[in-house]
């Protein structure tokens, strides 16, 4: 009976080991992916998840790219140097409706907490006509956000002179340091900078032309279809890290996160943390996606981009089967 029962155990635990073995080989596959996003907050999730190991649990391993500007991250998902897009979700519909890049928005951000801002002298919007007005690229995203503010105050296209120089980043400095470039869109933690350092807010964009889809994450519908179980761990991933960022709980933590990754002071960070965790312009929670702001973001590009055309139905543009298989697995 005891030659039975060591034999038993014996075999339990070979196949017990056999079971970790298989356990620990699975967790030792790494996927490695490649994450493309402008500098400041947008990053701040992906550096939450690698910091927490969000990535890690899930198998993934994620490099980030930093991009100067809207045409270079446009270029980049469609040759495939990356695989996700943290873009404005208007880059996404300029891909697919003027490069005919089969991209699609997998999950949504926030409204991009965008606001206007101008030189210490300007007083008004009527201050900035024959003044220049400095952008990323010309016919997208926060650009046409800009030209609606304008028109919604007086000023038309060719009231002002559109200079392209590049992401919010690279807005900021041209701001620091010409002060010819009158006046801007930014967001955190530009905004935050921007007044700390004595230039005017014109204004919160939502504020102006109502509800607005602003950043989103972007992918090629050929990867995603490739690549689905990736693509729900991902998003898994940064659905948990925006919920780890939004809890009261962990703002110290998240704060100095803030502070060491995006190179920022801890005053400065502690005021970005309170802008992203308001609930009403700041981070969406679980990166939802907002459908009667994105159908503003459509009209306005329809409306605005110079390359005329009706909205488009909206669903041409994002599949959310992908997310709702990841927030279903959390």
């Amino acid at each position: 009976m005891r030659g039975i029962v060591r034999k038993s155990v014996f075999v339990m635990a070979l196949v017990l080991g056999f079971s970790l073995m298989v356990r620990r080989g699975e967790a030792g596959e790494t996927t490695r992916v490649r994450a493309n996003a402008f500098p400041g907050v947008s990053t701040l999730a992906i550096h939450a998840a690698q910091a927490q190991g969000f990535y890690a649990k899930r198998g993934l391993e994620v490099e980030l790219q930093l991009t100067p500007n809207s045409q270079a991250q446009r270029e980049g998902l469609a040759q495939r140097r990356f695989e996700f897009a943290y873009t404005g979700v208007d880059n996404a519909v300029a891909l697919v409706d003027v490069a005919k890049v089969d991209a699609i928005i997998v999950m949504g951000g926030d409204s991009g907490m965008n606001q206007l801002f101008a030189q210490p002298e300007i007083q008004s919007y009527a201050d900035l006509r024959g003044k220049t007005v400095i952008v990323d690229a010309p016919n997208t995203a926060f650009a046409l956000l800009l030209y609606k503010m304008l028109q919604l105050n007086g000023l038309q296209k060719g009231d002002y002179v559109v200079k392209p120089v590049g992401g919010t980043s690279v807005r900021f400095e041209a701001l620091r340091k010409d002060k010819s470039n009158a006046a801007s869109m930014l967001n955190p933690p530009f905004t935050v900078l921007a007044e700390k350092e004595g230039f005017r807010s014109l204004g919160l964009a939502v504020r102006a032309v109502g509800p607005y889809q602003g950043p989103g994450v972007a992918v090629l519908r050929s990867w995603a279809q490739a690549n689905a179980d990736v693509l729900v761990r991902y998003i898994q991933a940064h659905v948990e890290a925006l919920r780890w960022i939004l809890s009261p709980a962990n703002k110290d933590e998240a704060v100095k996160l803030m502070s060491q990754r995006l190179k920022l002071s801890p005053d400065v960070a502690a005021k970005t943390y309170e802008t992203i965790t308001d609930p009403a312009t700041g981070f969406a929670r679980d990166a939802r996606f907002d459908l009667e702001g994105f159908r503003n973001t459509v009209k306005l590009r329809a409306e605005l981009s110079g390359q005329g055309g009706a909205p488009q139905p909206p669903e041409k543009y994002f599949d959310f089967s992908y997310y709702e298989r990841a927030l279903a697995g959390l």
